[in-house]
This record gives C-alpha cells, sequence and structure tokens, in this order.
C-alpha cells in the first residue's frame, strides 16, 4: 500500500479527484531556483495547470507566465502575476487577445507569423501603444519525443523558418508600434534527452552569429521549454534534474553581453506533484483478461488516449498480491484506457486507483464529453 496519500482522507470524498501535493511542487519550484543563472528567467508554462491552488504555490517563488491564450493571461492576472513577466505565444492570438496583451502592457509577444505582426502593430498603433515582440524561430531541430508534442522541426504549424529571420526582423524594425526585443524557440515537450537541447544551443548561436555579424544584438533569447519527467518511476524521481538542464544551456549557449535568457517550464514544474484519484466500480472478468473498470475516464485524463502516454497506476487501497489488469473508463469510447497489462494489487470494487503525474494536461484538458461534471481538486495543505 502506497503510504504518502492521506487514504482516509480519500475516502470520505467523492471520486474522481484531482490530488496535488504542494510540498512537493514546493520543493520542486526551489530546486528551479537553486539551479538558476543569475541572467535566467523562468516562465511557468501555464496550459500545463491552471488551477488557482497551484498558481498561488507557484506565484510565491517569483516565476513569470507562459500564456498561449487570452484566458490564460487572465488567470495569471487574476492569480497576481506581473504582467511585465508574461510572454504570449501561439500560432493563432485573436485580436481581443492581443488587445487583451496590449492593455496589461505584457513583457512581450512571441509572434509566429508576419501576418500576425502585422496584426500587432495595426492593434497598438490603435491604442498609441509599443508591444515588445519576440520571433519564434523554427530552428529544425528534431526531439526524441511522440510525434505529437514535437514543434521545432520545419514542417510543423509553429513558428518562422529560419531562411525568414532576417526578413522578419528588418521588416518589424520599419514599423512603429512594435519593438523587436528577441529571439523565441521551442523543440518540443517530454524530452529527457539533454543532445536535444544542445542543438537548439548550437542552432541559437548560429543564428546569433548571423545577427552580430549584421550589428543586430537583442535582449532576449527565449528557449521554450520541454523537459521531460520520469512517468514510469514518479516516487524514484519526483523532481526533475533540473542541475543538468539549466547547466546544459550555460554550457553550450553562448550569450552576448546583458542577455537574457528565459525558460518556459510547465510540465518539469507540476506533472509529478498531481495525482487523478478514481474508485473502481467493477472488476470484470474476461477469457483472457480483466478489466479494472474506474469512475475516472479520459474526460479526466485525455493523455493516454490521445498519446498512448505512459502513467503509473497504483491501488492504493490494496496491498494484496499483484494480478494484472486492463485499466479502463467508463466513457463510452474503445479509446477510454488508462493501461493495458498493468499489474496492480488484488482490486475490489470500491478500491481506490491512483494514476501518477496528471499535475500537467490532467485537470488543465479536462471536458464534460458525456455530459460528466469536471472533477474537484484537492491540495496536501487542505487534506494533511
Amino acid at each position: 500500500m502506497i503510504t504518502s496519500f492521506p487514504l482516509s482522507k480519500f475516502e470520505q470524498l467523492k471520486t474522481p479527484f484531482y490530488y496535488y501535493n504542494t510540498t512537493l511542487l514546493r520543493e520542486t519550484l526551489q530546486s528551479i531556483l537553486s539551479n538558476i543563472q543569475g541572467n535566467y528567467c523562468v516562465h511557468y508554462a501555464i496550459k500545463a495547470n491552471a488551477n488557482p491552488k497551484i498558481l498561488k504555490v507557484i506565484k510565491e517563488y517569483g516565476l513569470g507566465i507562459d500564456c498561449v491564450s487570452g484566458g490564460e493571461i487572465e488567470a495569471a492576472v487574476n492569480a497576481g502575476f506581473d504582467p511585465q513577466k508574461i510572454v504570449f505565444a501561439g500560432v493563432g492570438k485573436s485580436d481581443w487577445e492581443i488587445n487583451l496583451g496590449l492593455d496589461y502592457n505584457i513583457l512581450c509577444f512571441n509572434v509566429e507569423s508576419i501576418p500576425e505582426l502585422e496584426v500587432i502593430n495595426e492593434l497598438a498603433e490603435k491604442k498609441n501603444k509599443i508591444a515588445n515582440i519576440a520571433f519564434r524561430i523554427n530552428p529544425n531541430v528534431g526531439a526524441h519525443t511522440h510525434a505529437n508534442i514535437t514543434t521545432g522541426l520545419a514542417e510543423n504549424k509553429f513558428g518562422i523558418d529560419m531562411e525568414d529571420m532576417d526578413y522578419v526582423i528588418e521588416l518589424a524594425k520599419k514599423m512603429n508600434y512594435v519593438r523587436f526585443i528577441g529571439l523565441h524557440f521551442h523543440i518540443g515537450s517530454q524530452i529527457l534527452e539533454m543532445d536535444d537541447f544542445i542543438a537548439l544551443c548550437n542552432r541559437v548561436n548560429e543564428l546569433q552569429r548571423k545577427l552580430f555579424a549584421k550589428q543586430i544584438i537583442i535582449d532576449h533569447i527565449n528557449v521554450g521549454g520541454g523537459l521531460g519527467i520520469d512517468y514510469k518511476h514518479p516516487n524514484r524521481n519526483p523532481i526533475p534534474d533540473f542541475k543538468q538542464y539549466f547547466s546544459t544551456y550555460q554550457k553550450h549557449l553562448k550569450l552576448q553581453a546583458n542577455q537574457t535568457l528565459h525558460f518556459e517550464l510547465g510540465r518539469a514544474v507540476v506533472a509529478q506533484c498531481g495525482t487523478l484519484i478514481s474508485r473502481t466500480l467493477y472488476v470484470k472478468q474476461g477469457h483472457h483478461k480483466q478489466f479494472a473498470i474506474l469512475d475516472a475516464g479520459m474526460t479526466d485524463l485525455i493523455r493516454p488516449a490521445l498519446y498512448q502516454a505512459y502513467h503509473k497506476i497504483e491501488n492504493i487501497s490494496s496491498d494484496e498480491a499483484k494480478e494484472r489488469y486492463d485499466v479502463v473508463g467508463p466513457i463510452c469510447e474503445s479509446s477510454d484506457v488508462f493501461g493495458k497489462a498493468v499489474d496492480l494489487n488484488k482490486v475490489h470494487r470500491g478500491d481506490l486507483i491512483a494514476i501518477r503525474s496528471t499535475g500537467a494536461y490532467g485537470e488543465t484538458m479536462a471536458s464534460q464529453y458525456n455530459c460528466r461534471t469536471l472533477p474537484p481538486s484537492y491540495t496536501s495543505d487542505e487534506l494533511l
């Protein structure tokens, strides 16, 4: 039996629900602060988890925010984050979202196309404001991760081609209501091989040399995020190796004097602190397998259905011998499966099942398909 969960408290709560270990979250944030350098600035990628309880803790550690929608900007501001630490990315920023960023005087728009640049300039002119912009350059660097979360290749929808970098910079310099302040990159998510980040550093160095030759020196370099976590061993490795991650950039990225290096970490910050807690509805015996049917489904955690993603699953109500189960939800879709051939302590109706590492892209991607209600959330601060 896993003893790190307040089982007696869980048994009193209606399932499913999200549980967040805020002690682990604080330890993770402290590890980030302990390993960043003086000219490094970390923005939390709020798309990973926008729960106000989580944002309150993150704000305590002075991080900025990386947003990809107007709603996320509002959530960040409502949580008390400084708009001057907000960066706004995304390939399809609508007018109202751009105007919102202008009204809040956010730090920077990460621009992903020439049409977007032109719209930002037009909207800023109407407000008689100057919008800070960084161009998201597609570095054509592949990442060793799932195809659906690789974003740095030439054929991805994200970013501006490297070949067009000089042209868009010159275009921006001719506009009166935008200020070009930096370059932005992001090659993907759930990256565990530092060689991928080294390849990004080398490409940024190459582009910086090209700009420096033209006497163009920019103030900000944003390398995105992408650092992965250990989904298979959340107890053994609850905090990512931030020391190795940040030292990789320190060693391989050649910054100019007075340049600030920005990071956009999401999953690495919050994933391991979160667990989806569900109750077993039925144990169904098949001819060749048995099923643990839960009251949580793909509406509450879509990653396994969407990405075939792995999450460690534990029966926290049982210490009996292990048996093998397909762990599934109640949604009327064949893809509503959390794991196949999962070894769990013998499962009975009513047992509590913990699906680990769901602090990122669990609650924030939940839906009400099948007219299901969204699960509540609880933190260790509330239950312990």
